[in-house]
């Protein structure tokens, strides 16, 4: 599913009416409708409750102007309230708050500092509010009147059902650039937008339902919009079904290069999440005198001892040893745990030119190529990066703050830079291909913010990679079960009491329920069409 920003949302628009005839009144006919569906969803009492709307001169007010008729019509009782001049009021928008005055149903008018106390009463006296006050086409901080009823909003503590997107928000933004609605529930139009994926922006979506209002189908599926949802099937393509023939060798053989003194569960963690992703062997590289606290925590890992240093790291002297162990595997993961020594990272930095095999690399195997990311264009095999934004941003060279800003078009960009699928860990992380095209992962929930679930995440796309699943598919089918497994603990345990090696229990039903084409993650979506 794409996801859009304002400009390719109105574009969509406008596409419908001009290539389809679909006319844009329809198309607010259908929105307001809709949200009504969904709120009449979410609020089983809704008709026997004060629903208090609040309308702005643009077009998200005509899609409120929609939301009050059809609330009038099944009965509800409404108070509509339009935070702007009539006259102010104009195309699409104008029509529908001209059908709500001929039903008797004028919404009362605030356009002075004077009218705010009334409405705030009103508002707190409401059972459900509706925001409809500003819309996908709004930029920059909200102003005057507009900020004052958001601030009243947000103090009333009252249910807000925000229409198409809070008020407050811009469409493309993670970070508000003013006040903004913290909504309940938001229902978004044919398809979601930037900022209700995009943290901190998209705390203040709530409930996302994303639903369907007449756009066609091969106008939502656009190839030239360069973001895009991942869901369930997108990746249960890399869990076909298992030969009935297969023995250990059909699934791959896989090598962690990982693990120094006090990291040792790292290691182990990325070990174990390789087989839990299906790969049929599994060796784990560690420092010597790590090598038997491993072989006692480990029963179906295969473990190498190799040469190390001083502060018990792999160290450069294993560079001959590691080629040979590589020799007849099909993945290679380096990084968990593996240290920062300087013999260390001058390992990671020969391997990459020598391994002629799909690589992930995360962790210390990404801290190794700071200030030195051009090794990454020597790579012999295709290369899997999954840094945090503290870790690219010390790849590229920027602020850690501006890779937060920037999520999306940085990570396009090392993608493309490094010729590297690139894994952004974070809350709905994103990953981008060397070609543009990059995907939000919905999956996944706070309870994963704990020392390891990073290198459970790199056990598992190198799992899949053991089985010749392609590197993109990899990445993000490892990520989005790595979310959802997350999700399955969280919801068992509860976010606080979560470990990485929970994660490890739980992928076997997240990778189940893929296969059954469960949709997952914060957004709820409605079917789209084919």
């Amino acid at each position: 599913m794409n996801v859009v920003t304002a400009k390719e949302m109105q574009e969509l628009d406008r596409r419908a009416t001009a290539e389809y005839g679909i006319p844009s009144l329809l198309l607010m006919e259908n929105a307001g409708a809709e949200t009504v569906r969904e709120m009449l969803s979410a609020f089983p009492a809704l008709l026997r409750s004060r629903v208090v709307i609040l309308c702005g001169r643009g077009n998200n007010g005509g899609d409120g102007c929609v939301v009050a008729r059809h609330l009038l019509n099944r009965g509800a009782r409404v108070e509509t309230f339009l935070l702007a001049r009539p006259r102010d009021v104009t195309g699409d928008a104008r029509v529908n708050l001209e059908i709500l005055e001929k039903q008797g149903a004028t919404p009362v008018e605030i356009t002075g500092a004077g009218d705010l106390a009334a409405l705030a009463e009103r508002i707190g006296s409401a059972d459900v509010v509706v925001d409809a006050l500003l819309g996908t086409g709004a930029q920059g901080p909200a102003k005057g009147i507009l900020a004052e009823a958001i601030e009243l909003v947000n103090r009333a503590g009252r249910p807000v059902v925000a229409v198409d997107l809070p008020s407050g928000l811009t469409a493309d933004d993670p970070e508000p650039p003013g006040p903004a609605i913290r909504a309940t529930l938001t229902v978004t139009f044919a398809l979601p937008k930037r900022s209700l994926l995009l943290y901190p922006a998209a705390a203040f979506a709530g409930t996302v339902r994303i639903v369907d209002i007449g756009i066609p189908p091969a106008l939502r599926r656009e190839p030239e919009i360069p973001l895009g949802l991942l869901e369930a099937e997108d990746v249960a393509p890399a869990f076909p079904r298992r030969d009935p023939a297969a023995h250990k060798g059909t699934y791959g053989h896989v090598l962690v290069i990982a693990g120094s003194v006090g990291k040792a569960g790292a290691a182990a963690l990325a070990s174990l999440a390789a087989q839990r992703a299906g790969a049929g062997l599994v060796t784990l590289a560690v420092p010597h005198s790590l090598n038997d606290i491993l072989e006692v925590k480990l029963t179906e890992v295969m473990t190498e001892p190799l040469p190390e240093t001083e502060e018990r790291t792999i160290g450069r002297e294993a560079l001959d040893r590691v080629l040979h162990l590589a020799e007849g595997k099909s993945a290679v993961a380096i990084g968990p745990g593996l240290g920062t020594h300087p013999s260390t990272q001058k390992l990671v930095r020969e391997l990459l030119p020598s391994l002629r095999l799909p690589i992930v690399l995360d962790a210390d195997g990404l801290n190794a190529l700071a200030g030195q990311a051009e090794v990454l264009g020597q790579a012999a095999g295709p290369v899997i990066l999954t840094p945090h934004p503290g870790e690219l941003s010390r790849l590229l060279g920027v602020a850690r703050d501006e890779v937060l800003r920037k999520r999306i078009p940085l990570a396009q960009e090392a993608a493309a830079r490094f010729n590297a699928i690139l894994v952004l860990k974070m809350a709905h992380t994103v990953i981008a291909s060397p070609k543009g095209k990059a995907v939000i992962v919905p999956t996944g929930n706070p309870g994963m913010a704990t020392g390891g679930t990073g290198d459970v995440l790199t056990g598992l796309i190198l799992g899949l990679l053991a089985q010749g699943v392609e590197p993109g598919l990899a990445a993000q089918a490892g990520t989005y079960v790595h979310g959802l497994a997350g999700d399955l603990a969280a919801e068992r345990l509860g976010q606080e009491a979560m470990l990485a090696g929970d994660l490890l229990e739980h992928v076997p039903e997240a990778i189940r329920q893929v296969k059954e084409g469960r949709q997952s993650g914060n957004l709820a979506t409605r079917q789209l069409g084919n």
